[in-house]
């Protein structure tokens, strides 16, 4: 398990609302040059992969070029959905307006750098084009996708639009926001439990 730079106890990122702002394509640098590097030095391969959020894209992302047991994405974004903007204007307000900073501070060293650099590229113009649907379809190996019913984040439409080339199983969480595992916990660690039963469990053969 491990947290992005800017994120959690990781390092922070100096000047993040400037010159080292997240770029449009972070998601994809994350998914395609970070990711890896960090699965390699800790001597990983064809790992199973469990993301929320942006973690669940850049599982997806992952997934699209390289090998996986299986590919788990909680309430990930494949595109950006007026609804989406919509939260995170209102989470921007909460946090200089209200005790939403307060209430981030204890999970990040640097809960400045944390909250700004998800915030401003989410309402940034130039990352409202983000589609990563096409790129969904080049996976090959298992997806469990997950999303609560009531996520205020994005629609059904996020995993509904995930196509890959393997199989995929949606499951949609009843009394659940954006956060499964916060909100229904039980149920999204029963379901990640059988789906990850159910890809090492040896492939049916056909009677003769």
């Amino acid at each position: 398990m491990y947290s992005r730079r800017g994120y959690g106890q990781s390092d922070s990122v100096p000047d993040v609302r400037g010159c080292n702002a997240l770029r449009p394509d972070y998601l994809q640098q994350e998914a395609w040059q970070v990711l890896p590097e960090f699965l390699a030095q800790a001597g990983i391969q064809k790992p199973v992969l469990l993301g929320h959020s942006d973690g669940g894209s850049i599982a997806l992302l992952y997934a699209s070029r390289h090998p996986v047991q299986a590919c788990i994405a909680m309430a990930p974004h494949v595109i950006v959905e007026d609804l989406s903007i919509a939260a995170i204007q209102l989470a921007k307000t909460a946090y200089v307006e209200s005790n939403l900073r307060q209430r981030l501070a204890p999970f990040h060293a640097d809960v400045d750098t944390a909250f700004w650099q998800w915030n401003d590229i989410w309402l940034s113009p130039a990352f409202r084009p983000f589609d990563i649907r096409a790129t969904c379809h080049s996976i090959a190996d298992p997806v469990l996708a997950l999303q609560g019913r009531h996520d205020a984040y994005g629609s059904l439409q996020q995993i509904n639009d995930i196509q890959p080339q393997g199989r995929i199983q949606r499951v949609v969480l009843e009394d659940c926001g954006h956060t499964p595992h916060r909100d229904q916990p039980a149920q999204a660690l029963d379901t990640v439990v059988r789906f990850l039963a159910s890809c090492a469990a040896p492939a049916p053969t056909q009677g003769v």
